[in-house]
């Protein structure tokens, strides 16, 4: 009888030990680990992309994620937009002029961060792996900017030149959805929102005005 009892209780724990490792195994997958931030020795310095930024959303395309596939959720990103997300820390925005040239330098270090906003359920771990694979490998969580990047630029005669440094990266649109019964309707919205996303590709913004 003592023998029963103790395989009984063995089998037990076995089966409370395969329990606890399926449960975090689910855990880990259900929340991403950000673990893509770039310091400033993997960072690629370009100045000035005159014409990069986009003034309209573009559209992306989706695949077929949880169509007929049974329950489960998954993130679509609708739409980007090309976007210079500016460093928000003083020594890294300048403005000069009227007319001449001004030559700048970032003085003080910082890290300019992943930023989502939005209604509902999310993770930003999983939208910034979303945007890795439907954007660009160079998307990070964060990027660390060291002092230094000097730049100079001409300023044109009776005007205001501006520099901004920050990275060269995206805001997007996206949304959380979840296949509804064996996933074959139409999937239930479980959050949306926006997200600005900076990249390993930093650099100063350049712009004039009139006063």
């Amino acid at each position: 009888m003592g023998m029963t009892s103790g395989r009984a209780l063995t089998s037990a724990a076995a089966a409370l030990l395969l329990c606890l490792t399926a449960a975090g195994a689910a855990a880990a997958e259900e929340q991403p680990v950000d673990d893509t931030a770039a310091s400033a020795d993997q960072t690629t310095e370009i100045n000035d992309r005159q014409g990069w930024e986009d003034e309209t959303d573009q559209p992306l395309r989706n695949g077929l994620s949880g169509i007929c596939s049974g329950p489960q959720t998954w993130y679509e990103l609708s739409s980007k937009k090309a976007y210079h997300v500016p460093s928000w820390w003083n020594g890294t925005k300048y403005k000069d002029g009227p007319g001449g040239n001004m030559s700048v330098s970032v003085t003080k270090s910082g890290t300019i961060s992943l930023e989502v906003s939005g209604s509902g359920e999310w993770s930003a771990g999983a939208i910034l792996a979303k945007a890795k694979t439907t954007i660009s490998v160079k998307v990070s969580g964060s990027v660390t900017v060291a002092t230094g990047h000097t730049y100079s630029h001409n300023i044109s005669k009776n005007r205001y030149g501006h520099l901004q440094y920050g990275s060269w990266g995206y805001k997007v649109n996206w949304k959380k959805l979840q296949s509804v019964g064996n996933g074959c309707g139409a999937p239930r919205e479980l959050g949306h929102g926006t997200a600005v996303l900076p990249t390993s590709e930093t650099g100063w913004k350049y712009w004039e005005t009139t006063s």
